[in-house]
């Protein structure tokens, strides 16, 4: 019974940490770019309105002014590319924009591999 208890609590602690951890959809964008401003138009007002949006805040950065605070696997050449980040480590990356349908669909599907939904108790 000590050892379920445990393990109970060994889980717990890990739902916990999971949970709180930071994930965000990071923008690398530039001045001029057209595909960003595209991006703007067509997902930039509703993205923070979205399911995807509440759990992955956007956050834009300048593809010539990269901050220090996020490890990128390799870095961005593109604009615009967008990067899902956990604890500011990239874990997933869509580069370019092709259109609405084709950013929804990647990149829900980024977002729950980066960072799978914790489930809680009763849901």
């Amino acid at each position: 019974m000590r050892l379920v208890n445990l393990v109970f609590a060994a889980m717990t602690a890990l739902s916990a940490w999971t949970a709180s951890a930071e994930t965000r959809l990071v923008m690398v964008e530039q001045a001029g770019c057209i595909y960003c401003a595209r991006w703007d138009a067509d997902i930039a007002p509703v993205w923070p309105k979205t399911e995807a949006g509440q759990r992955a805040p956007l956050r834009r950065v300048d593809l010539h002014d990269l901050p220090d605070d996020i490890d990128f696997a390799s870095r961005p050449r593109l604009t615009p590319t967008f990067v899902i980040t956990v604890d500011g480590v990239e874990k997933g990356r869509m580069e370019g924009y092709a259109g609405d349908e084709f950013f929804w669909v990647n990149i829900e599907r980024l977002i729950e591999l980066a960072a799978p939904e914790v489930e809680t108790e009763g849901g």
